[in-house]
């Protein structure tokens, strides 16, 4: 990777909020450094997001000697049983790319996903590409399910476009045009806003968030203070792709088209037989957080996940819990749908905006609170006055926390037009606060999403990028390791379902993820219940006897 795109620079003094100050100097209007704990976090965080070096793009662009599908092939490669396949053995795909002229690639750097899957099953699993960096892959997959499975290989994108989305998040960080209001009286004024503002001689209102280090800057208002900033709009977005580069983003073409097997694209799997290891014990290598059998989720090497088909056995799961949800409309969606699904919980008036809350419903009977608070900037959003601006990391740190609290949130589809380490800062300070949750409350149960795949057209590529996505993920399972934490992955369960790519899953897809989220809470429940069964036996048949003589028997 590129290490520009994340060492960057970043004043170690956090200036005050709210206060004008002076432009930044050329050249540093995005200049926000990751702060790095010591070289070992560095050297991990930076080998998670890693991406194979991408070739320059030429002037003209000659579309023939960039990577094609169409000429491309993927392989099924021969068993160690010959053509048997049985239930958890592994499957293993060779890819080999090639330009618009049947030429090998000699490079690595394509953005390509792999799904194994069978329709009528409605089952479906993710695989893991790796890059061999000479143009060939390799996609490895557990077989989970008796019967047919297909493979199916896409190319996201060629490694000659990620040249480009590299070059617009480095040399347009603010292609998305944020406008914020300011208002006193009757006097009211609008001035451009960005974490990146690039230098005028305009002085700059300084919004920066005094706790957690988050930047956001806005032109300062000819007549008006900082101060008197009232709410903040996403106005559009700057179209800033080359007439070539907007040849490497074409639907049906080179931009989420699926690669022709060279034999066979399936294999026929026979059920486990006697003796034969577990399945389980092959899944950590193969990398998959579950699979679809029968459009439900079955998570791997991890808790079991329940189905909570019903009003009842949702209320059941949260009774006396306190759910706080965080995020952006990925995570506002797994609300919607408790609010659906909980009749008996009564929405809570916040006069709040629609699109960013905060909102709040509450279940008297079952004693259950649930709330949804939007992510602070940046923030893609119709209106979000600036009384409802709110850093999740300082929101953990407003909560009491505990067995009951149940604490989720999802960040990442915001972070996509900007450098990669901008988003490194925001995970850094949700992470410092998600630490000082566990000290002070073990017991609080901290649960994380993670960004999915979205449909891509040219009018979108821009804002919306597959390939940041990918390296969102492994930055976002990089930064919460080793920490008591628990992660629905919504990328692989985007990924394995039949349902279109969409940033917004539809509904069956979100049941499943809620589904997990409550099986965390229901496993954590039981755990908590076992553990107090157990203080209580060992109270009664060892404590208590020896503090109560009277009570002990003859023969003690």
């Amino acid at each position: 990777m590129d290490r520009l795109e994340v060492n960057l620079k970043k004043p170690s003094i956090i200036p005050p909020k709210k206060v004008a100050s002076a432009p930044p100097k050329p050249g540093d209007f995005c200049t926000f450094k990751p702060l790095f704990s010591d070289t070992e976090e560095e050297r991990l965080i930076l080998d998670a997001i890693a991406w194979p070096q991408t070739p320059p793009l030429p002037s003209p662009l000659l579309l023939n000697q960039t990577s094609d599908p169409a000429h491309s092939t993927f392989t099924i490669l021969p068993g160690k049983g010959g053509g048997k396949r049985q239930i958890g053995d592994q499957l293993k795909v060779m890819i080999r790319m090639n330009d618009f002229n049947g030429n090998p690639k000699k490079s690595g750097g394509d953005v390509l996903i792999a799904r194994l899957h069978n329709r009528k099953l409605a089952a479906g699993v993710a695989g893991q590409v790796v890059d061999h960096l000479d143009g060939s892959y390799s996609a490895v997959f557990t077989l989970l399910w008796e019967g047919s499975a297909q493979v199916e290989v896409t190319l996201v994108h060629p490694s000659e476009a990620v040249t480009a989305l590299r070059r617009l998040n480095r040399e347009h960080p603010n292609r998305v045009i944020f406008k914020n209001n300011f208002r006193s009286g009757s006097i009211s004024e609008t001035t451009t806003c960005n974490v990146c503002l690039p230098q005028t001689k305009q002085t700059q209102c300084n919004f920066t968030d005094l706790r957690t280090g988050d930047p956001w800057f806005c032109y300062k208002p000819k007549n008006l203070s900082c101060d008197a900033k009232i709410n903040h709009t996403k106005i559009g977005y700057m179209r800033v792709l080359t007439a070539d580069e907007k040849k490497l983003f074409q639907g049906k073409v080179n931009m989420k088209v699926s690669i022709r097997p060279s034999g066979p694209a399936s294999v026929t799997v026979l059920p486990k037989t006697r003796g034969q290891p577990r399945l389980d014990e092959g899944i950590e290598k193969s990398g998959h957080a579950g699979y679809y059998y029968k459009d439900v989720w079955r998570s791997l090497g991890g808790t079991k996940v329940h189905q909570f088909d019903n009003a009842s056995a949702i209320s059941q799961c949260l009774r006396g819990k306190m759910v706080h949800l965080y995020g952006d409309s990925t995570i506002r969606q797994w609300y919607e749908y408790l609010n659906v699904t909980l009749p008996d919980a009564k929405t809570v008036n916040l006069n709040s905006p629609m699109q960013a809350g905060p909102y709040m419903m509450w279940d008297q009977a079952n004693q259950i609170l649930i709330t949804f608070r939007v992510h602070s900037l940046p923030l893609r959003i119709s209106a979000l006055p600036t009384s409802k601006e709110s850093y999740i990391a300082n929101n953990l740190d407003t909560l009491v926390g505990g067995t009951n609290t149940v604490v989720v949130f999802g960040i990442c589809a915001h972070f996509s037009t900007f450098p990669i380490g901008l988003y490194i800062r925001r995970l850094q300070s949700i992470r410092k606060a998600v630490v000082r949750l566990l000290n002070r409350e073990p017991g609080t149960l901290v649960v994380i999403k993670t960004g999915t795949l979205t449909y891509l057209h040219i009018s979108n590529v821009e804002d919306n990028s597959n390939w940041f996505s990918i390296q969102a993920n492994r930055l976002l399972k990089a930064m919460f390791k080793g920490l008591n934490v628990h992660l629905v992955d919504a990328w692989d369960m985007v990924t394995a379902h039949n349902l279109p790519h969409n940033i917004h899953p539809k509904r069956p897809i979100i049941k499943n993820m809620v589904d997990v989220l409550l099986s965390y809470v229901s496993d954590k429940t039981e755990a908590s219940c076992a553990f107090n069964m157990a203080k209580l036996w060992c109270f009664l048949f060892l404590v208590l006897p020896l503090s109560t003589p009277h009570l002990m028997g003859p023969y003690s």
